[in-house]
């Protein structure tokens, strides 16, 4: 184990928002490097705060000699962005081997009010079962391009996932996006946790299409802010009074996509984004464990999306104003306001309790008209003197609203008396059941195991992924290693059973008969038995443990052969009691503990396999594991689960 230096669940220093020096003549490149700029407290000092941000964005175009004309084109931009889990229920029909596009936007559109982008996420966590790096999980599908084609019609907007920590940036990777990038005809390349992609890979965009866009992790740096037209932000804090996002404000057009993944609540970066006018990233399938979304965030999200498109001019707008407008008996309301065509839209959070009163004191005159956009209601309008008159009306704790003047005929949204629940979605990953394979006596070649019930304990390394289905994070701020790939322990009571198991795995020659007998085919036949030659062993290899199947094949042999998989309990109980062997070369085994939430799936892994060259602690660990040892092993599609080190053995129910 280790011990915490930190709190996770509260900001590093470094994921602060920073505070805006106020003096006239104060040194403002200490900005520079800032996630969100802080917002003053005292709404005093709000006219001060934004002379000071104004000047810094002059003053930083300037120096760094700023060109925007990569953003004159906005079609490769994305406002909601999602990341795909490949595999995703939703997005693949594991029974059927075929992508189902349309379900997942159907899908989409009714819980999130649809995506603007999808990122399409392929390996990590799987990598590491063999010698492939992820480029071979996009390269081995052959649809793909289809898949990818399928969600433009659908007007979404589709990303490359590269992983620079995996392969590097040199020329070889590069090279590689660039065939992917054209083969699949995707929209740009999402660059994982790297700030910056390099200028190499930049100029290589550039030589297929230059509204290729490039989408980095956390603070694009200042000079690459013209190259990167969106980056994602997870973890960014924001100060009581809401602040501005430095990106943003310095190119309006940036599309920068808030996330904070493993969190049950996203009202705070819902807030932050609504403010600032800019994107959302909606991650449900974190690595093979589901975070859900709340019926509030997804209502919410929902509105933004409507403003969104029918107000898309403003949110772009050079006319923009933080803080705008305050109700000094709102406290807790806060607006920004964006002028298009000399037309004002306020973009307006509640911060606090549920308010019925002002939200905004504005130019005006009291029979003047003014909407919310997400309710559709008109809002009271009083007349304060001046010139100027209060707007406001009711508005719920933690929503948002949108509001313009004399709007005329509004979209009118669905709407429900009934409050949207707060509360998480709790999905639970299941066990599915196994066939029961009862014999009278041991088969051949397997030996009877008398398990007397008891408690059994089962090790993994988290890898993000959680252990049975679990988030494994809820609510922290930040995760870092050497906590990310901590080693835990799930003890578990594991009731009496009498069962036989094999002492060896299948063979390749045994899983050759099966064919011969049954003239299997799989779903998919990609990377099926790819270690045969002309459908048969190679010469010598009759008897080694065959390799390169997924589970359904496993399966598929065990019935064959009236048997089953073991359990991962039951292989484990068998390594304890030494009753098992493990032939040369040794591969991890495939159990009969396959899980599923509906919408990812995963099985368990044991024993091991040869050692492997393991270039990050990312990878799916190999060597020689203890009994209680385990791995999660997500269910990918397309064949892509099958690898050289993977085998199988078979057990039975003994009365």
């Amino acid at each position: 184990m280790f011990s915490l230096d930190f709190n996770p669940y509260v900001p590093r220093p470094i994921d602060l928002p920073v505070t805006v020096p106020l003096a006239p003549d104060a040194d403002l490149s200490v900005l520079d490097e800032a996630k969100i700029f802080a917002a003053p407290d005292d709404p005093a000092d709000w006219p001060a705060w934004r002379a000071a941000l104004t000047r810094w964005r002059s003053e930083t175009r300037r120096r760094i000699a700023y060109d925007p004309h990569r953003y004159a084109d906005p079609r490769r931009l994305a406002r909601v962005m999602n990341i795909a889990w490949l595999w995703d229920e939703l997005l693949y029909d594991h029974a059927c081997g075929v992508f189902t596009v349309d379900r997942y936007l159907d899908t989409a559109e009714a819980e999130f009010g649809g995506f603007d982008g999808v990122t399409l996420w392929n390996a990590y966590p799987v990598l590491g079962i063999d010698e492939r790096n992820h480029f071979a999980f996009f390269e081995d599908v052959p649809e793909l391009p289809d898949v990818v084609a399928a969600f433009q019609r659908r007007g979404v907007r589709v990303y490359l996932s590269y992983y620079p920590w995996e392969t590097g940036s040199g020329e070889e990777a590069i090279g590689t996006v660039m065939g992917l990038v054209g083969k699949l005809g995707v929209d740009g390349v999402f660059l994982d946790s790297s700030k910056e992609g390099s200028t190499a890979l930049r100029a290589a965009l550039d030589s297929i299409d230059p509204t290729l866009t490039l989408e980095g992790e956390s603070r694009v740096p200042l000079d690459r802010v013209a190259d990167q037209p969106m980056s994602w932000g997870q973890w960014f804090a924001d100060s009581p009074v809401p602040g501005v996002l430095r990106t943003k404000w310095l190119e309006r057009r940036h599309e920068l996509h808030h996330i904070r993944r493993w969190n049950r609540s996203h009202v705070d970066e819902l807030h932050s984004a609504w403010l600032n006018g800019t994107g959302v990233l909606v991650w449900e399938i974190v690595f093979g464990v589901w975070v859900g979304w709340t019926e509030r965030d997804r209502e919410t999200l929902r509105a933004m999306r409507r403003v969104y498109r029918s107000h898309a001019d403003w949110f772009v707008t050079e006319d923009w104003t933080p803080l705008a407008d305050h109700a000094a008996d709102a406290p807790a309301i806060f607006a920004s306001r964006w002028e298009h065509n000399r037309e004002p839209l306020w973009s307006i959070v509640n911060r606090g309790a549920d308010h019925d009163g002002n939200w905004l004191v504005v130019d005006g005159a009291a029979h003047d008209d003014f909407v919310d956009l997400v309710s559709g209601t008109r809002l009271r309008v009083t007349a304060c003197g001046d010139g100027k008159v209060a707007v406001g009306g009711a508005l719920a704790s933690g929503a948002i609203a949108a509001v313009a003047r004399d709007a005329g005929a509004v979209e009118q949204p669905a709407r429900s008396s009934v409050t949207p629940s707060s509360t998480f979605p709790q999905r639970i990953a299941v066990r599915v059941g196994h066939p029961r394979t009862a014999h009278k006596v041991v088969p051949q070649g397997m030996i009877a195991v008398d398990w007397q019930g008891g408690d059994l304990t089962m090790t993994h390394r988290l890898r993000e992924t959680g252990l049975y289905g679990e988030a494994p994070f809820i609510d922290e701020w930040k995760p870092l290693p050497p906590r990310l790939h901590q080693t835990a322990q799930v003890t578990r009571h594991i009731g009496a059973s009498r069962f036989a198991i094999a002492r060896r795995e299948v063979s390749n020659r045994q899983f050759a008969a099966f064919l011969a007998a049954t003239s299997y085919q799989p779903v998919r036949p990609e990377r099926f038995l790819m270690h045969f030659r002309n459908g048969a062993p190679a010469p010598g290899s009759e008897e080694l443990p065959v390799a390169c199947v997924e589970l359904a094949d496993a399966r598929a042999y065990a019935a064959w052969a009236g048997l089953r998989l073991p359990t991962e309990d039951e292989w484990q109980i068998a390594g304890l009691s030494g009753l098992i062997e493990r032939s040369r070369p040794q591969l991890w085994e495939l159990t009969e503990s396959e899980h599923n939430d509906g919408r990812s799936r995963f099985h368990i892994l044991k024993g091991g396999c040869e050692p492997l060259p393991s270039p990050s602690d990312w990878y799916v660990e190999s060597g020689l594991r203890a009994p209680d040892y385990a791995v999660k092993l997500l269910q990918c599609g397309a064949g892509l689960n099958r690898s050289p080190h993977i085998g199988f053995r078979c057990a039975a129910d003994l009365p």
